[in-house]
């Protein structure tokens, strides 16, 4: 059972494993870096996404082999070395020992007041702030504001829930505190990806109910929005995901019972919990938000049916759809032109919202 547990808790992880060392591969060919031959210039549309879609199938036996707390540490390993060799244009800053744990984006022009709680995605078993500074650094330029990666508590040495802890005191605390100490903030946008785009959609709903100041606005990439597990072989996409299907279709050969008492064992939560589920929360009184999706991604479905949940309940969801992406594609900027257009839709999303 505890082995199931396992398998369970990391259907997402092991595969962002694929997606972080084709990140990486990438990145460094792009850029001369390794022994790869240097790439001229920005590769085409269809020859980037072939050879991310290719080196995703082909790192699926990344962890084979290891086991147990041996897997994990390979898994965070992976998804750290996405910044090694990064072009970052932003500062790194790190908060003070009083702070909560994370790090401080800052491109050049970004204001002091403007702040976004950035909640990484690995699965909640891996990723850190390191591993997303692709995004961070992105979002930053893009938006002139100071974006807080926060560095939540991850399992299994942690509860689910420490790690939900984590991002509730980051959001209380930026609220108050910039880059440069205590200072109130004049915007703030809450936004995460795949299991952080989980924790982000999670967050403001308990911003809600606890009746704190709301973000301005709430960005989620690829968000996992439903823990359930049931009928997994019935899943749309399954086929076309490169990244979640071939390990979801290990997991539908677990009988369903079994199945969700190995999650609960994993994770401490119920899937039926709307803070594991967001889906199953209540969805009224949220403020504007914007979901990427891939329309070959198995997440998709549930993504559109929290947005339409949403919508239904008076709250303001717009969601953008992307054909052929793999899983939280904006990993890939800026080789992925999709990528690039998927940041400077972001862009016009946040400017609608302030104007």
């Amino acid at each position: 059972m505890l082995g199931i547990a396992w398998f369970a808790m990391m259907w997402f992880g092991l595969l962002m494993v694929a997606l972080i060392a084709a990140a990486v591969y990438l990145w460094r060919r792009h850029h001369g870096g390794g022994n790869d031959t240097e790439v001229p210039g920005r590769l085409q549309q269809g020859e980037a996404r072939q050879q991310v879609v290719e080196m995703v199938k082909g790192m699926h036996t990344a962890a084979e082999g290891l086991h147990g707390r041996a897997r994990v540490k390979a898994l965070r390993n992976y998804m750290d070395s996405m910044s090694d060799g990064l072009e970052l244009a932003s500062e790194i800053r790190f908060p003070g020992s009083s702070s909560p744990k994370g790090e401080w984006v800052i491109a050049p022009e970004a204001q002091p007041g403007r702040r976004i709680l950035y909640i990484h995605g690995g699965s909640w078993v891996a990723g850190s702030p390191k591993s997303h500074r692709a995004i961070t650094d992105r979002l930053s330029r893009l938006t002139h504001a100071c974006v807080f990666a926060v560095d939540y508590r991850l399992m299994p040495e942690n509860r689910y829930l420490d790690g939900i802890i984590d991002c509730r005191q980051a959001y209380r605390w930026i609220l108050d505190n910039g880059p440069d100490g205590g200072a109130p903030a004049d915007f703030v946008v809450v936004a995460g990806d795949s299991a952080g785009g989980s924790h982000a959609l999670g967050l403001i709903a308990w911003i809600r109910d606890q009746g704190l100041q709301p973000p301005n606005a709430t960005v989620a990439l690829s968000p996992s929005t439903e823990l359930m597990l049931t009928s997994l072989s019935k899943r749309a996409n399954i086929k076309t995901d490169v990244m979640l299907g071939p390990t979801v279709r290990k997991l539908a050969r677990i009988p369903t019972p079994l199945l969700w008492w190995a999650t609960v064992l994993g994770m401490r939560v119920l899937p039926t919990n709307p803070i594991a589920s967001p889906l199953r929360g209540k969805l009224n009184d949220l403020p504007p938000t914007l979901i990427h999706v891939s329309e070959s991604e198995m997440l998709l479905e549930n993504a559109l049916r929290y947005a339409e949940k949403a919508r239904a309940a008076g709250s303001l969801v717009e969601v953008q759809t992307w054909p052929d992406m793999v899983h939280v594609w904006h990993l890939f900027t800026p080789l992925l032109p999709e990528a690039e257009e998927a940041f400077e839709h972001i862009g016009e999303f946040l400017s609608r919202v302030e104007a």
